[in-house]
């Protein structure tokens, strides 16, 4: 007998041995001991990677984004190399309808009882069934101020009634100039809350409103210093900005980072009186994944209560874990701009998903407005 053909025969046999396996059985004994991860940066506890790995033998690879166009991109491309990538739920709805993402084995994940209806139901506009998504955290887009440097840029001027106006009124905005604006550097992010501003849908079917927002943006744009998804944090926690139009967790995680700094720098996540725009984002599985039974691993130990709290005791976004609560630490969960009252949440906008043609005229009307033409 040939090398070859005792190979061969070892091979048919191992095939044959999966085949009497149950499914589960035999994906596990396939799936190496890795997992690759694709998530927001700043987004996670100190310890979630590293209990995992203790407790599984899983060794997790972990990298970062830091907006929805980049995983989009890579999942459109396919073969991104990732079990679990985690993108806002707009953005995955367009990713279900594509057909990039497997549908999740429940029977798997039995943390998931642990989820808030309000949160799923959230989440079955744009995944009928909840069979794609499983929340990670939420949190909303708003506006960030440095109370004493706004204050003192304001001068005579008293803050505005709704705080959008800071960032999108020339009036207010051509003020704070001087102690520096950022806006976060995503399409997706600007757009909805200029279009939100002119009480339109944030998310609006029209093209003629975006011709409305185009001309709002122009008219701010000369007062915009910055543009960042991510660095901002750090810029208003060591003072360097005094506004940010970003989302209320990174906001949070600044005015932290300026008290355990003592930079002296006083950080504050708004609620508008008009609203904010929510956001989910969501641990979704690539239908090309090598390691789906791993994935589904870390989605049901991400779910137990006191490992999800430990996510919002770090980065201060809600998350949908209605057993997680008496893990969160008392001045988080009683930060109103963390777990929202169900006043303002009524007052905040869902997310949704659009079409290509009116998300390209998204990008283009953003582009404009970032190069200023």
């Amino acid at each position: 007998m040939t090398r070859k053909s005792r190979l061969s025969m070892a091979t048919l046999g191992a095939l044959a041995l999966a085949a009497l396996l149950p499914l589960g059985a035999a994906q596990a004994q396939e799936e190496e001991k890795v997992l690759n991860i694709y998530n927001w940066s700043d987004y996670i506890a100190e310890d979630t990677l590293k209990n995992f790995e203790k407790e599984t033998g899983i060794k997790v690879r972990y990298d970062n984004f830091d907006n929805n166009e980049i995983v989009h991109a890579k999942l459109v491309a396919g073969k991104t190399g990732y079990d679990i990538v985690v993108p806002s739920s707009n953005w995955a709805k367009l990713q279900i309808d594509g057909g990039l993402l497997a549908k999740i084995d429940k029977s798997k994940i039995p943390n998931l009882k642990y989820l808030d209806p309000a949160v799923q139901a959230q989440l079955a506009r744009m995944d009928p069934g909840n069979e794609h998504m499983v929340n990670w955290l939420w949190g909303f887009t708003t506006v960030g101020i440095n109370v004493d440097k706004v204050k003192a840029a304001l001068g005579s001027t008293p803050m505005p009634a709704n705080v959008w106006d800071l960032v999108f009124n020339p009036e207010y905005i051509s003020k704070l100039k001087g102690c520096g604006v950022s806006f976060l550097d995503s399409a997706t992010e600007v757009i909805p809350a200029a279009l939100h501003y002119l009480g339109k849908p944030s998310f609006s079917k029209v093209p003629a409103d975006y011709t409305a927002a185009a001309a709002l943006l122009k008219s701010i744009r000369p007062h915009v210093t910055l543009f960042s998804s991510s660095g901002y944090i750090n810029d208003m926690a060591n003072g360097s900005i005094c506004v940010a139009l970003g989302w209320s967790g990174d906001i949070n995680i600044a005015r932290q980072r300026a008290i355990d700094g003592k930079t002296g720098q006083k950080i504050e996540a708004q609620i508008p009186s008009t609203g904010g725009l929510l956001f989910f984002d969501v641990m979704v599985i690539p239908v090309d994944a090598a390691r789906p039974g791993n994935a589904h691993k870390f989605i049901n130990y991400l779910l137990r209560p006191e490992v999800h709290a430990a996510l919002t005791n770090k980065v201060f976004y809600a998350n949908p874990n209605l057993e997680s609560k008496k893990f969160v630490k008392p001045e988080v969960a009683s930060n109103p701009s963390v777990f929202l009252s169900p006043e303002n949440l009524a007052k905040m906008k869902a997310p949704d998903a659009l079409n290509n043609d009116l998300r390209r005229l998204m990008t283009r009307t953003y582009t404009a407005f970032k190069t200023g033409l």
